[in-house]
């Protein structure tokens, strides 16, 4: 059931809709997926994310528009890419994770949606390096040279670990807040992990998908430990 819902939802069919699966609402499939791989990928990361007092975040970071970070990319909107592996990245990956209180699970499961670990990767919308900052928000959040990796890791994990503490660890509303700003997950009103299940249509669509492929990923590399 997994793996089909989730080939739908990879290939453009939006299970939201009535139509996606026979013998179930749209609304149910979309929840049933998100719950699934919400529950196991914090189940594959128990007690990894100990998240210590949050660190500032600059406020021109905070309001950022959705731009500040690279909405999903695919294959055919990054001008820079390549087949990525995290190995080069995980000693970085697991200090900057114990620095931030994250799981290395899911900073992974964000780079490898982000930039599939390609530090040059640029978006065409602008965005550069392992996770995909812009320019505006590398700034705020005191990177000088985002492809550098240990320069644009921190500031990737140092903003996941703001959302987190936003939103009271509530990874899915961290997530699409990364992708699609803070600001509109606040207009929405969507905080939390039930929320966003519930109501997931009412995030723009590459969002949705975005929340589900980091949870995805994020569950692998959690099992690898």
């Amino acid at each position: 059931m997994k793996q089909l819902l989730l080939s739908q939802w990879m290939s453009g069919a939006n299970p939201l809709e009535s139509t996606a699966l026979s013998g179930a609402s749209g609304q149910d499939a979309g929840g049933d997926l998100f719950q699934l791989l919400l529950s196991q990928f914090m189940e594959s990361t128990s007690g990894t994310d100990t998240l210590p007092a949050l660190t500032a975040v600059p406020s021109a970071v905070i309001a950022a528009p959705a731009a500040a970070v690279n909405p999903l990319g695919t294959g055919a909107d990054r001008l820079a890419m390549d087949n990525g592996s995290s190995s080069a990245y995980d000693g970085l990956i697991s200090a900057t994770a114990a620095k931030y209180g994250l799981s290395p699970a899911l900073i992974k499961g964000v780079m490898e949606v982000e930039s599939s670990f390609n530090a040059g990767a640029v978006s065409t919308s602008g965005a550069k390096g392992l996770m995909q900052l812009m320019d505006d928000t590398a700034r705020g959040l005191g990177v000088t040279d985002s492809f550098d990796p240990a320069q644009n890791v921190d500031g990737g994990a140092r903003f996941l670990s703001y959302l987190l503490r936003k939103y009271d660890g509530n990874v899915s509303s961290a997530l699409a807040a990364y992708n699609a700003g803070p600001g509109r997950v606040d207009r929405l009103g969507l905080t939390t992990d039930e929320q966003i299940r519930a109501r997931l249509g009412e995030l723009p669509k590459e969002t949705q998908r975005y929340v589900v492929k980091v949870l995805e990923a994020a569950h692998r590399w959690g099992l690898q430990g």
